[in-house]
């Protein structure tokens, strides 16, 4: 079995999941946020929808320099709930595509991930994909999970039912 046929159905299970949490994202709420520290809603909810775009800046490159990203590294917050699911559909669209055609020599190939000289980790694509992109989606889609419940939003199935589907 190749690599990509082996996390392809991981990747679509977990993209649906967190598509599912993204559509009960309140507009209303988008510049709430739970302490001074914390993201707002909006803010949040538009990292979760551009982390998939890394997929794809992991797949495209052998190495990511933010120091050269600008603004780009941080997006703005989503305008409206119809403009956040149709950037994370957009984003989780392209980076399935360019996953489904990856080869395991591409996937193995060493990525980087740094910020001018200082370099943050250097691992296969493959893991690069499930930590950086994956495991940080479902991190963050926990802490939105968390945000939903504080504005009393009733939760979608994650790992089974929660107890606003039983």
């Amino acid at each position: 079995m190749a690599l990509k046929d082996a996390l392809l159905p991981e990747y679509d299970h977990e993209m649906a999941t967190t598509r599912r949490l993204l559509d009960r994202v309140p507009e209303a709420e988008f510049l709430w946020k739970p302490h001074d520290k914390s993201m707002t809603l909006g803010q949040l909810s538009g990292h979760i929808a551009n982390i998939p775009m890394w997929c794809s800046a992991t797949l495209g490159a052998s190495e990511l320099d933010l120091a050269t990203m600008g603004e780009a590294a941080r997006p703005k917050p989503p305008v409206s709930r119809a403009a956040l699911l149709k950037d994370f559909d957009d984003k989780v669209a392209a980076a399935r595509a360019d996953l489904a055609k990856s080869t395991d020599p591409e996937l193995l190939a060493p990525w980087t991930l740094k910020s001018g000289d200082q370099v943050f980790f250097t691992m296969p694509r493959i893991s690069a994909i499930r930590t950086f992109v994956m495991n940080h989606l479902i991190h963050h889609r926990g802490q939105l999970s968390v945000y939903l419940r504080m504005q009393n939003v009733p939760l979608p199935p994650i790992y089974g039912p929660t107890a606003d589907e039983q």
